[in-house]
């Protein structure tokens, strides 16, 4: 896997001459649940950055800034000191004693991210019942039934918006460690790994709640009609046992984060442009090259056979391509030209490629949410080719 010390943005942009064949090398190890067992022999090291600001692999375009990332095949001496994990967390990611703080709070909502996406998957609404009360209105028992099924999803609703609150502390304060002086990010990524770790694992918890909400129309459906009964018995002076448990403040909130098509993510988008705002002596280039490098760490995975050729099974392949996709994403939102500009460090094109060199059924939602959730797709600075790409 590149490790981000090497994507060091200060190298030249390269020439538009073809790039020189790589040598071959044996296959990396550890790769995100790639399972198996490296080849025979002494297994090479993952793809890194060496000192010199140089990687293995293919490079990471975009020439804004500081310059334009570039990989190239180290010396075949040089050791490892570390890679960025994506799927899995080895023994050398785990939090150091400088890290620990902020890796368990983050750790401890993490947990609870797989309860809410499990939660959220068996989540089949109440549609049945509320037809038949909206059906009859004179029967008293079919509207009791319908409120009597639709309280407990809301309160269920309601835990998923709270747990957006935490996620969004999490994230701050991810952010906050990955890009504090007096170190880059790229050297922050190297240095604190498991902090990265969980950063890209909150974007895949993200990108995957999404992903549910959008295909379960039973979410808006039961709110709204929670809403609406109970207005029609405030109307009629009636109080309602669930309201003190969901009330009209909350409900609000919560139906501006459900009316959301990426609900989740709009969250986080909004507190990553938060946090640079309110960090006015962070230069925003800590921030983005923060982003930009774990986009190109992802793409370089996606499109490198050596690297694919780990995968070995289809959630480990959506893990990183969710990442990938997410990090675009705030980094759209947070840089000023955005993502989708000639001088953007991203290379969308890459990006966009490998996404849609995969099976349709596993990429159209984060395809989709390129093309709606981002700012600047549609700016005038975003290239013909990729606006196609997209279309």
């Amino acid at each position: 896997v590149p490790h981000p010390h090497h994507l060091s943005s200060h190298a030249r942009r390269p020439s538009h001459r073809p790039h020189p064949r790589r040598p071959p090398h044996r296959r990396p190890r550890d790769l995100p649940g790639g399972g198996g067992s490296p080849t025979a022999g002494a297994p090479t090291p993952p793809l890194r950055v060496s000192p010199s600001g140089s990687a293995w692999g293919r490079g990471c375009s975009g020439a804004a800034g500081r310059g334009h990332h570039r990989l190239r095949p180290p010396p075949s001496h040089s050791e490892p000191s570390g890679f960025l994990s994506l799927g899995r967390c080895p023994a050398d990611a785990q939090p150091t004693e400088a890290e620990t703080a902020v890796w368990n709070q983050v750790n401890a909502v993490l947990e609870e991210s797989q309860g809410v996406l499990a939660e959220l998957q068996s989540y089949t609404g109440a549609g049945q019942e509320i037809r038949e009360a909206i059906q009859n209105p004179g029967d008293l028992q079919l509207q009791e039934r319908a409120w009597s099924a639709v309280c407990p999803l809301v309160a269920k609703l309601k835990r998923f918006y709270e747990f957006s609150l935490r996620l969004e502390n999490a994230l701050r304060s991810l952010l906050e460690a990955l890009t504090c002086p007096p170190y880059p990010p790229t050297q922050h990524l190297e240095r604190e790994q498991a902090l990265a770790k969980q950063f890209a694992e909150i974007l895949h918890f993200t990108l995957s709640f999404d992903e549910l909400k959008m295909t379960n129309p039973a979410i808006q459906n039961d709110f709204s009609y929670y809403r609406r009964t109970i207005s029609r018995n405030r109307i009629n002076n009636l109080q309602l046992d669930a309201e003190s448990e969901v009330n009209n403040e909350m409900a609000n909130r919560m139906s501006l984060f459900y009316a959301e098509a990426t609900p989740m993510l709009k969250t986080l988008s909004n507190a990553t442009t938060k946090f640079v705002s309110e960090n006015k002596t962070l230069p925003i280039e800590d921030t983005t090259d923060c982003l930009s490098t774990m986009a190109c760490v992802c793409r370089v995975m996606l499109e490198t056979p050596e690297y694919r050729s780990r995968f070995t099974n289809t959630e480990t392949l959506l893990f990183c391509m969710r990442v990938m996709v997410g990090v675009i994403i705030l980094y759209d939102h947070v840089h000023p030209v955005g993502a989708f500009a000639k001088t953007s460090k991203i290379d969308m094109k890459g990006c966009i490629k490998v996404l849609k060199d995969q099976p349709s059924t596993s990429t159209e939602g984060l395809l989709n949410a390129l093309r709606y959730t981002t700012r600047h797709l549609n700016d005038d600075t975003t290239s013909k080719q990729i606006r196609a790409l997209l279309q």
